[in-house]
């Protein structure tokens, strides 16, 4: 076994481990939970009738979409046993048990920052979905709220001067990121973007900022935060309505949705 096989195995096993202890400290932190419910929501708002899709989530490892959505596929590239599917999202054009232009939604929430190469990843994934199948991607939104946070308190790279959109040294599922990277592709480079058109119907491609300040107050992942849930619930809408009203200025989420042609 060669030593770079070895320090992959390793990096994977360690984010085994982050990866359970982040869904243990997820299902304990209330606030955060009604968090993503709200996003969930939000995600699948267009749809009449989200439970009847098909939908297929990648980066499921830490993600509570299942707990909302029972017939949601989970994926990672992690092996967990409570997952559906395991594989790397990269080859997901390989992937026979899902069958092409069979899913109505590919969702995936904070993922497309942690991948070598996002575009290639969506552009393979349209294979799977039906035409006028959606992507529904939640990623960082870059304000000038939350560039400071997340510039300067979140533990994730932040590297706005890439010269192409891809991951150079991966580290690791979870180590290898930069949370800039879905901003630079969907709101700052337009060519960038352009290379999603041949799948996708980029004159459908829609934008909606999420939360502002409310995923911050939970304490996120990593701490809770003593804020009283009932006070958590009654801030939250007003949270919301500032990042769309305001979303240069406080947005720090934005949920993306592509149409497959």
């Amino acid at each position: 076994m060669s030593s770079a096989t070895t320090v992959l195995q390793s990096e994977q096993a360690k984010d085994r481990a982050v990866t359970l202890r982040n869904r243990a400290r997820l299902g304990a932190n209330k606030n955060l939970l009604f968090w993503y419910r709200e996003l969930y929501r939000d995600q699948f708002k267009e749809f009449s009738s989200p439970a009847a899709l098909s939908i297929l989530e990648i980066g499921s490892g830490t993600s509570p979409l299942k707990q909302f959505l029972s017939n949601v596929v989970t994926s990672d590239v992690l092996d967990l046993d409570y997952l559906d599917l395991v594989f790397d999202c990269h080859e997901i054009d390989k992937l026979d048990v899902i069958k092409d232009n069979s899913l109505d939604v590919i969702t995936v929430t904070n993922v497309l920052h942690h991948l070598k190469s996002p575009i290639a990843f969506l552009n393979r994934a349209a294979g799977k979905l039906k035409s006028g199948g959606k992507v529904i991607a939640t990623e960082p939104f870059f304000s000038v709220l939350s560039t400071a946070i997340f510039k300067y308190l979140h533990h994730e790279p932040v590297d706005f001067q890439i010269s192409e959109p891809e991951l150079g040294d991966l580290q690791g599922p979870l180590a290898s990121a930069n949370i800039a990277l879905p901003w630079l592709i969907f709101f700052r480079n337009p060519e960038w973007l352009q290379r999603l058109n041949d799948k996708f119907d980029l004159a459908h491609f829609a934008a909606r900022p999420f939360s502002a300040l409310s995923y911050m107050i939970t304490g996120g992942i990593s701490y809770r935060l003593p804020v009283p849930s009932l006070l958590y619930r009654m801030l939250f809408p007003v949270d919301l309505a500032l990042s769309r009203r305001f979303p240069s200025f406080c947005a720090a989420f934005c949920t993306v949705t592509l149409t497959r042609r």
